[in-house]
């Protein structure tokens, strides 16, 4: 048997036989690894509590014990701004705005190791990916997986992750969807069933030969090459 073949199938069987990664056990609460996505991903940003607890999916008094435990920590600080309302009457004309008070949680960028907990948040994104891959391929057949964009810090590719197979749409999106509830930000992703990537491969497709040629994570490959 050659042995890229026997490579790939260790490497394939890798990703079978791994535990499924699981950020929580790693820092106490699955709110706490949402927030830590939430915050290091938008460093610049303020948010709001209630806005907050939309974004992560988690009960508001779970958010407000979790951001303190952050806080605590000099990962991210309080502060106060304001937010001016834009109503019009029935008319359409501006009414007089009132400044609401509101405290707002942002990135504490100058924390000594800003760097370091937004690298391993990166990686631990990767990591529970693996769930995906299991998830995808109890929806049908999993032929191709690849994470790019976002999850290497590559912003000039248009997708963050490629999906070749046959499977379930329906499926697919619920599972993409627990993705982005479990890293607290929108992901986006490529479906293509295996004749049609296949055809575009064969054809030379630029958009498919991008996505092969930059820097990639493959999560799942069962095609008769390697990419």
């Amino acid at each position: 048997m050659p042995k890229d073949s026997t490579e790939k199938k260790q490497q394939i069987a890798l990703v079978h036989n791994m535990k499924p990664f699981c950020a929580e056990n790693l820092f106490g609460s699955k709110t706490r690894v949402r927030l830590l996505n939430l915050f290091l991903e938008h460093p610049s940003r303020p948010f709001y509590v209630r806005e907050i607890t939309r974004k992560v999916d988690a009960q508001l008094n779970s958010v407000r014990r979790e951001l303190q435990n952050l806080i605590d920590s000099s990962i991210i600080k309080e502060v106060e701004g304001k937010i001016i309302p834009t109503e019009n009457d029935q008319n359409g004309v501006a009414k007089k705005a009132k400044v609401e008070k509101k405290k707002f949680y942002i990135t504490n960028v100058d924390c000594p190791f800003f760097e370091e907990l937004r690298g391993m948040i990166k990686k631990m994104a990767i990591l529970s990916n693996e769930s995906l891959v299991k998830e995808l391929q109890e929806a049908g057949d999993l032929c191709l997986l690849i994470l790019t964009g976002h999850f290497i810090d590559n912003d000039d590719v248009s997708t963050d992750v490629l999906i070749v197979g046959d499977i379930s749409e329906k499926k697919m999106q619920e599972a993409m969807q627990h993705l982005e509830s479990l890293l607290a930000r929108e992901i986006n992703y490529t479906y293509m069933p295996k004749e049609e990537f296949l055809y575009r491969l064969e054809v030379k497709d630029r958009f498919v030969l991008s996505l092969l040629q930059t820097d990639k994570v493959v999560l799942a490959n069962t095609l008769a090459f390697s990419v």
